[in-house]
């Protein structure tokens, strides 16, 4: 997949998303097949979806680094999934992908989720 066209589809899933109500989203190519996505969707339940990928685009699309935080009004983290190596007593099998769920200590093992799934999870929340 080409930078370009994983950009133009991250832009359709925000604007096509129901609980999205403003994006500020950034998309930034660092070469032809590289590039940082980062910025904020401020959600109609008046919460916010921060948001950081850095991709690479070759025969598949890796996201070599994300984090997606979902926070209250206030900036109270509801939770954040992201890829920070730092947590290597979760299971092997996830490592480096967690939750940090409700606090910044309460740390479980994740899939990797994309930001489909991160959206969906907070619209069935809502």
């Amino acid at each position: 997949m080409l930078l370009n066209d994983y950009f133009r589809q991250i832009q359709t899933l925000v604007d096509q998303c129901a609980i999205v109500q403003e994006s500020n989203l950034v998309y930034e190519a660092r070469s032809h097949d590289r590039g940082f996505i980062h910025g904020e969707l401020n959600l109609i339940n008046g919460k916010t979806l921060a948001v950081r990928e850095f991709v690479k685009t070759t025969s598949i699309v890796d996201r070599e680094m994300y984090t997606y935080q979902y926070m209250t009004a206030e900036n109270q983290l509801i939770f954040r999934y992201d890829n920070t190596g730092h947590h290597r007593k979760l299971s092997l099998s996830t490592f480096p992908h967690h939750k940090h769920d409700g606090s910044e200590t309460n740390v479980i093992a994740s899939d990797a989720p994309d930001l489909a799934k991160v959206l969906q999870e907070i619209a069935d929340q809502s």
